[in-house]
């Protein structure tokens, strides 16, 4: 699949955009033309620049509202055609975008509207030139793509065809199949783009809410298999209309951009196999048999798949760095963590509760570094092959995390993660054991609490600018499932939360948006994020945590009132969650109970019970968690 981005989509100026989209690995680029009429270089510098770093032209655009028009503005929008494919000689380019009329039609007649796109097409053919007419969603007369291909077949000349554009067929829910019915020859060009589902005006949705594939809700690889299906060979290009994209960093954007594509045509491959009946049991057009062929010839273009891995089976570690650890080290062993050892080569600490395992890096502050505080480094997740998972998430574009390993220790398959969390592929167990944990020795012997304990999830905390690019990486790398996002109350503002999350929920990574306040633009997290850990009896865990001085969270007593007059509880239980600052929800399922401890740096942890079939995170209870963090952050700043 030749892979294709229009220059819209990112920040900075042309020259930085299209050497962005040189370094993603982009086949060609479309260029949007506000960026080439602001640029100080030539038509002739970016046609040079463009071979130099690799790239083809692939589309120039947009032309506007050039059909349904009046004879004097016809001859008008013609000389501005002409000048237009003079222009693009210059560039080298041969295709034009040319979108259904919004502003100028004042003509509803699509014989009118094919005499005027025919004199178009006669136009372009003498300068080289091919027109890609695309329906937009929100068009004044044409506002369906196969209204908008009815009007190329009836023109019928080789330079005219149609652009099939993702957003504006998706948005309007227009049926993708008759797509397969399309001549391939008139399918000059396909662009795509993702978007959440909302409730809003289709113009202002397309303008500043259109994401890359993998990063909303549209069906975008059966709309891709039904391209596929009907022959088309061409790019396949991004056009993302983004506030954020276009104030973030342009290379970064770029690499998130080319991820999606590379995620898109894996999702069309496998969409493509799974209704490959559909294609043999023909259609009313072609009849059975004619169908088999035409599936047959229907499949010119080859969609490349990637390195197949089963979702991760569990966590296997989570890593907190810090400069200082003794306030670290203190939370553990009062939350009952036995402490494991150091490790034989590194500056590192393992300690275990049960399976759930912590590992403390003994980060020593760089030069110009500071002295960071405790912050989750690093996760680890057990998988089949974590060499095959590896080399999935690189061709995913996730840049490679070493680990150094002297002989007789563990090599760990590391990648980055977009909020630059370092995540681990190990080899997971049956029993549920790590053979690198024999690397750390001479523990020290701490209560051991509560032995069965788990990672029931982390959450991480996601800036503003990269939160879409995060959900569509650990989609795509490591093959967890979005779950609807929810936006939970707090001082500063609703607080987008995303879970990610395995099938069998042996995995749970809760995503939320970090509020602006806790950012300060450095290299170092200063947003709070948290490690949840599931015990078997939280009240235990609870009590044996405050004896040794466990800094709870502490929970205002009108939660407790509240939690009586929603759920009317045992007064004794009642007066056991409020005596330890637990937090309780219930829900048809089962029972949820949990305690948070003070934050220590950005980092804090909780502890779970789950009771039945609960399967949620309580989240009646997150506003409470957020505006006693606010209020505890708000008083260490003042």
């Amino acid at each position: 699949m030749r892979t294709g981005i229009a220059t819209v989509c990112l920040s900075g100026t042309l020259k930085e955009k299209m050497q962005a989209c040189a370094i993603a690995g982009f086949d060609g680029i479309e260029i949007f033309e506000q960026d080439l009429v602001t640029s100080p270089l030539s038509p002739e510098d970016v046609r040079k620049m463009a071979a130099d770093l690799g790239l083809t032209l692939d589309l120039y655009q947009p032309f506007r509202d050039f059909d349904g028009v009046t004879e004097d503005v016809l001859a008008a929008n013609l000389r501005r055609a002409d000048a237009k494919f003079r222009l693009m000689s210059r560039l080298g380019m041969d295709t034009i975008l040319v979108c259904s009329n919004v502003a100028t039609a004042t003509i509803d007649d699509d014989g009118l509207r094919a005499k005027q796109l025919a004199a178009l097409a006669e136009l372009a053919g003498d300068h080289g030139v091919k027109v890609a007419y695309e329906a937009l969603a929100w068009g004044k007369y044409v506002n369906d793509y196969e209204h908008a291909h009815r009007l190329v077949e009836m023109v019928d000349h080789p330079n005219l065809g149609t652009c099939l554009d993702s957003f504006h067929i998706l948005s309007r829910d227009w049926d993708t199949a008759p797509i397969e019915d399309f001549n391939p020859d008139k399918i000059f060009f396909v662009q795509v783009a993702d978007a959440p589902k909302l409730s809003m005006d289709v113009l202002s949705w397309s303008r500043h809410y259109r994401v890359f594939p993998g990063e909303g809700q549209f069906e975008l690889a059966k709309f891709m298999g039904h391209v596929v299906r009907a022959g088309y060979t061409g790019p396949v290009s991004l056009e993302v209309f983004n506030d954020v994209f276009r104030q973030s960093d342009v290379e970064r954007t770029a690499v998130d951009a080319m991820r999606s594509l590379i995620w898109l045509e894996e999702q069309s491959a496998k969409w493509l196999e799974a209704n490959a009946a559909s294609v043999s049991n023909g259609s009313a057009a072609d009849g059975g048999a004619g169908a088999k062929a035409a599936g047959r010839r229907r499949y010119p273009m080859e969609l490349a798949t990637l390195p197949q891995v089963a979702e991760p089976a569990g966590f296997n570690f989570a890593e907190v760095k810090a400069a200082d650890t003794a306030a670290l080290e203190t939370v553990l062993g009062q939350l009952g963590f036995e402490f494991n050892g150091r490790h034989r080569t590194k500056d590192v600490q393992l300690w275990t509760m049960g399976h759930a395992r912590v590992i403390i890096n003994e980060q020593a502050p760089g030069i110009g570094d500071g002295s960071p505080a405790p912050a989750i480094a690093a996760l680890g997740f057990d998988v089949d092959s974590p060499v095959i998972a590896s080399a999935r998430a690189q061709q995913l574009k996730a840049p490679v995390v070493p680990r150094k390993s002297q002989a007789n220790e563990e090599v760990f398959q590391g990648f980055a993660a977009p909020d630059s969390t370092e995540i681990f592929l190990c080899q997971g167990s049956p029993d549920g054991t790590a053979a690198w944990t024999r690397e750390f020795g001479g523990g020290l012997e701490v209560p051991s609490g509560a032995r069965t304990a788990v990672i029931d999830h982390v959450n991480l905390a996601q800036p503003w600018q990269h939160f879409d690019e995060a959900v569509l990486f650990y989609t795509s790398a490591l093959a967890l499932e979005p779950q609807p996002y929810a936006e939970v109350a707090s001082p500063s503002g609703l607080v987008r939360s995303q879970i990610m999350q395995t099938s069998d929920r042996a995995v749970r990574l809760v995503l939320n948006l970090a509020p602006l306040l806790q950012q300060d633009g450095t290299r170092h997290k200063t947003y709070q994020e948290h490690i949840a850990f599931a015990v078997d009896d939280l009240v235990a865990t609870a009590r044996a945590a405050r004896d040794r001085g466990l800094d709870f969270l502490q929970i205002p007593a009108n939660y407790y009132e509240d939690l009586d007059a929603r759920f009317g509880l045992d007064p004794d239980f009642l007066a056991t969650l409020q005596d330890l600052n637990l937090l309780y929800d219930r829900d048809a399922d089962g029972e949820f109970l949990h305690f948070y401890t003070a934050t220590v740096g950005s980092v804090f942890f909780e502890m779970v019970e789950r009771r039945g079939s609960y399967d949620g995170y309580g989240a009646p209870n997150a506003p409470v968690r957020h505006a006693v963090q606010y209020d505890h952050l708000h008083q260490l700043t003042n």
